[in-house]
């Protein structure tokens, strides 16, 4: 099963999808080209269905032919493709280097969410996630980031299946740990002549590393994510690793740092673990945790799995959890899991070989 397809470049070669139209242009004036030829190049980049520099039609022939031997652009094909029973769809991409990654799909009244890698496994180790099991391997490139979105865009156009509406970055890996290679990705992702995707339409989730969470809000204006998950350092800090580098009171220093439009909040992800975080005296914590952040709290009941030691709370409990949360004044959603069938719910997505 080969998933990178480009046109045959020689070794080494340069991936074009690794540039940002800025980038390209500055590329093109290196090589003696007027700057429009730059513009031009990146926008045949991600046009559907353009596969060859042979199909960039107003470029002149002799550019093509010099394109084609020094460069190339590559594209994803899934090598493997599961179905949940939810409509939720799975994607495993082989990388060049042989290691997998996997991207999921989300179909949900009327929109196509897609949850993006942005790592090979996760250095993390968060104790309740099944991607730090795997253990890191390497970050991804631009490239490889941006091409999980142009593959299964191809996919739903194949399916005649609508178009992509939102991209969230809370697949394998944590995307502040990969912060170069995020931003470039972003970049092309809302660049008009790029992919096009509304900063509105974009959410990046991260574990918590608070200095990246402010030059993140410096340089895009995307909406955040932060995986909490505890409203104390003892509980955090047994749950997730990161919290001894970053511990709350820096964490949310951070995000009350953090640079937000008006009416605009960030999103606190707090999964709910049976007789560990998820008490009365826990809801209470959490609201005076966030009470001069805005905030909107996503209540992520615990997907069980054989291969970590944690419970789900019962509806009553989380129910409860909830209210008391509302009652403070906070807008609070409890998120059903999607694609738990096929190992795709939050927490699952872990390769079983990334060799």
């Amino acid at each position: 099963m080969i998933s990178i397809m480009s046109s045959s470049p020689p070794s080494p070669a340069i991936d074009l999808r690794n540039f940002t139209r800025d980038e390209l242009i500055a590329f093109a004036r290196e090589r003696g080209l007027p700057a429009f030829r730059g513009r031009q190049i990146f926008s045949w980049l991600y046009r559907p269905g353009v596969a060859d520099f042979s199909e960039m039609t107003d470029l002149p022939k002799d550019l093509r032919s010099s394109l084609a031997a020094e460069t190339f652009f590559s594209r994803l094909v899934p090598a493997v493709k599961e179905q949940s029973a939810d409509g939720t769809i799975k994607y495993g991409f082989l990388l060049q280097d042989g290691k997998m990654i996997e991207t999921v799909l989300i179909p949900e009244a009327g929109r196509n969410t897609l949850c993006l890698s942005s790592q090979v496994g996760c250095a993390m180790e968060c104790s309740f996630c099944l991607t730090g099991t795997m253990g890191f391997s390497r970050n991804l490139t631009c490239a490889e980031i941006v091409n999980q979105v142009c593959a299964v865009a191809d996919d739903l156009r194949a399916r005649e299946a609508g178009t992509l509406s939102n991209l969230v970055f809370m697949g394998m890996g944590e995307p502040l740990a990969n912060f170069t290679n995020l931003i470039k990705a972003l970049a092309i992702l809302m660049d008009e002549t790029g992919l096009h995707f509304s900063e509105h339409r974009i959410t990046v989730s991260t574990c918590g590393i608070a200095p990246k969470i402010i030059e993140l809000g410096q340089k895009t204006k995307v909406n955040l994510a932060v995986s909490l998950h505890a409203a104390d350092n003892e509980t955090r800090d047994r749950l997730m690793p990161v919290n001894a580098r970053y511990p709350l009171e820096t964490l949310l220093d951070a995000c009350r740092q953090f640079s937000l439009p008006r009416r605009k909040k960030i999103t606190f992800e707090y999964i709910l673990l049976k007789g560990i975080n998820d008490s009365d005296q826990d809801a209470i914590k959490l609201a005076r945790l966030l009470h001069n952040i805005p905030a909107k709290i996503n209540l992520l009941p615990c997907n069980e799995t054989a291969a970590l030691p944690y419970a789900k709370p019962d509806r009553q409990r989380i129910d409860a959890f909830q209210q008391i949360l509302k009652k403070k004044g906070f807008t609070v959603l409890v998120r059903s899991s999607r694609g738990a069938d096929i190992s795709a719910a939050c927490g699952q997505l872990a390769v079983k070989s990334s060799a």
